[in-house]
């Protein structure tokens, strides 16, 4: 189009500005790396190099301020950064979340001789990075965590980082730590498929357990299914729990410790006395220990509730399975009354069991210096509370003292 005055329009010295749909074309001008590099000239004389960062550009690497987006390609998801990089560029290397080392508190740490009260705690967001965090928000002084899925068959690695960081801290700050294992697991079923199962996930959780340093690996006595008899499933129970016994040949393996549940259905074990049977099928093996949960205890029919009935709950574990056995207590109060057979835990003194009990509970001999660990509801407010409790009862103070 000719310029309103009748001349030609004059050219622009720049590149001209694309097209949509065309490739941009740079105009006669200098390019801008020429413009560059005579600045960079100017700046460093002598022929002095600018200095580069670790990708080649000048200047320090700028830390990434994000993670990458997300995104799905092909039904499947990726981060932006493992898209492969174009000819002739590099590509940064991926965001990883990093854990800063775990640093033990100056002074020295004063040692425990009574019992150590603490909690179940989550580990989402790392062993170390959130389990030990809400450990130390609660006042725990005992810890118990997951290590897979508690509903579900996964077996996952863990990270070795993270695994480390919490057995430093653990032994460090002389904390007691166990692992719960799957809920599923049932060695008494009579589908193969489910004892199989089982195997892999409690050996999964026996080597998770000595990964991290953890003391013990909690797991529930199962129930004989398929209208089996006791008999005919403790036999299965022996075939294939004894060979994971075995197994257990490091001095730092975890014990494991046999969870009575609150006697639901074909129960193998629900009251004290049900644990000589389930020890006689494993050989009563030196690795093989007893967690002690009250609520279930007490929906089994032991009525803890009544005047001595602490007491003689644990006199009759002691006779039933022999000292030195009771490793872990899973302290729970109870929202419904002793032999109901529900699991249905409470809060510390709110529920049928009262206070009381558990202050019984810390002068019995059995007991002496065995870990407590509190799996009631409430969130980290309700956990804190009830661990503040169990100390004072531990320590001669708490309700009617």
């Amino acid at each position: 189009m000719p310029h309103p005055r009748g001349h030609p329009r004059p050219q622009r010295a720049g590149p001209q500005p694309a097209r949509r749909g065309e490739a941009r074309v740079p105009g006669p001008g200098r390019p801008r790396r020429a413009r560059r590099r005579k600045a960079d000239a100017a700046r460093h004389p002598g022929g002095a190099e600018p200095p580069r960062g670790a990708a080649g550009r000048r200047g320090p690497e700028p830390a990434p301020s994000r993670r990458p987006r997300a995104l799905r390609r092909g039904g499947r998801r990726r981060t932006a950064a493992a898209r492969p990089a174009p000819p002739g560029r590099r590509r940064a290397p991926p965001h990883r979340r990093t854990f800063p080392p775990y640093v033990p508190a100056p002074g020295p740490l004063p040692a425990r001789t009574r019992n150590p009260v603490g909690s179940h705690v989550r580990v989402a967001g790392g062993l170390a990075a959130r389990g030990l965090a809400h450990a130390r928000e609660i006042g725990a002084e005992s810890v118990q965590v997951f290590v897979a899925n508690p509903r579900g068959w996964a077996t996952p690695a863990g990270s070795p980082a993270q695994d480390e960081a919490f057995r430093a801290a653990c032994a460090a700050e002389a904390l007691p730590a166990y692992v719960h294992a799957p809920y599923l697991i049932n060695f008494g079923s009579h589908t193969e498929a489910t004892t199989e199962r089982s195997v892999r996930s409690l050996r999964h959780s026996l080597r998770r357990g000595r990964a991290i340093g953890a003391r013990g690996v909690v797991v529930h006595t199962g129930s004989a299914t398929g209208g089996r008899d006791r008999a005919t499933a403790l036999a299965q129970v022996r075939e294939r729990v004894l060979p994971l016994l075995d197994e257990l040949t490091h001095d730092d393996d975890p014990w494991l410790l046999l969870e009575p549940t609150a006697g639901q259905g074909a129960s193998l074990c629900a009251l004290a006395g049900d644990l000589g049977p389930y020890f006689d099928a494993l050989d009563r093996h030196p690795r093989l220990g007893v967690c002690l949960d009250t609520c279930h205890a007490f929906a089994a029919g032991h009525d803890l509730a009544a005047p001595g009935g602490t007491k003689a709950l644990l006199d009759e574990l002691v006779d039933t399975v022999g000292p030195g056995r009771l490793k872990l207590i899973h302290a729970n109060d109870s929202k419904d009354v002793t032999g109901a057979h529900k699991d249905r835990h409470e809060n510390i003194g709110r529920g049928h069991i009262g206070a009381e009990p558990f202050r019984e509970l810390f002068t019995h001999p059995a007991a002496a210096g065995v870990p407590l660990v509190i799996e009631t509801p409430g969130g980290q407010e309700g956990h804190a509370a009830d661990v503040a409790l169990l100390k004072e009862l531990r320590d001669g103070g708490g309700p009617g003292s």
